[in-house]
């Protein structure tokens, strides 16, 4: 029998203002982030918007029931640490509050549902990087080379809230939609206006963020009324 996925690392932050007013490089001028996450020692609260102790700078882009964690593969670090030159590159550094042994964005489905201890969340969507990821990392091709290798993570919506800890097991107890895979979804919504009728059916996939399926939608009425 297979060992469940393990959350082998918990990471919160809550906003920070970091950079200058005036500052000649681009990348030292002020912005604000909740991206700065550190790691968990103990257990703490999942509710249905948040980690405690966590938060996000851009409401409009971030947070939100249907983002209430971000999960990255802790099997993408090896291979990040060596491309990117930093072998000391910490869980968290994708921003991400779960880092997960186990799952990876060919094996995590939308509508796939895990039970954490008393917890249970369902994957929501996958995760578009934004400017703010090669903004921390001083590397403004980052967020492009995160899409481009697939290795985007994905965010969890909170069935039942409880405490987590770093170590518990993620127990696959449902999987809706296996045909939507966290990677299958990224590449439909990155080619839908070429494929609109693969694009109208994962629309159609109740399961999938809100926000997603808006965007799918808009896209399927726009190319309907030319």
């Amino acid at each position: 029998m297979t060992d469940p996925p393990v959350v082998l690392s918990i990471q919160v932050g809550t906003p920070q203002q970091m950079g200058a007013a005036g500052a000649a490089d681009p990348l030292d001028q002020p912005w604000s982030s909740g991206f700065f996450k550190g790691p968990v020692v103990g257990s703490l609260r999942l509710g249905r918007t948040n980690l405690a102790g966590d938060g996000q700078a851009d409401l409009r882009n971030h947070g939100g029931p249907d983002k209430a964690v971000l999960a990255y593969a802790a099997g993408h670090y090896p291979a990040w640490r060596q491309e990117l030159e930093r072998p000391d590159l910490p869980h968290g550094a994708f921003g991400e509050n779960f880092t997960v042994a186990g799952l990876d964005e060919e094996s995590v489905c939308i509508g796939d549902t895990y039970q954490l201890g008393q917890a249970r969340v369902q994957v929501s969507q996958p995760r578009q990087p934004c400017w703010k990821l090669g903004r921390r990392w001083r590397m403004e091709d980052l967020p492009g080379r995160v899409l481009a290798t697939g290795r985007s993570g994905w965010y969890l919506r909170v069935l039942l809230e409880d405490t987590v800890e770093p170590g518990v097991a993620m127990v696959l107890v449902e999987r809706p939609c296996p045909e939507w895979t966290v990677a299958r979804v990224t590449a439909v919504m990155r080619r839908r206006q070429g494929d609109p009728a693969t694009a109208a059916s994962l629309a159609a996939c109740p399961l999938l963020s809100a926000d997603w399926r808006r965007t799918l939608s808009a896209d399927e009425l726009g190319a309907n009324r030319v």
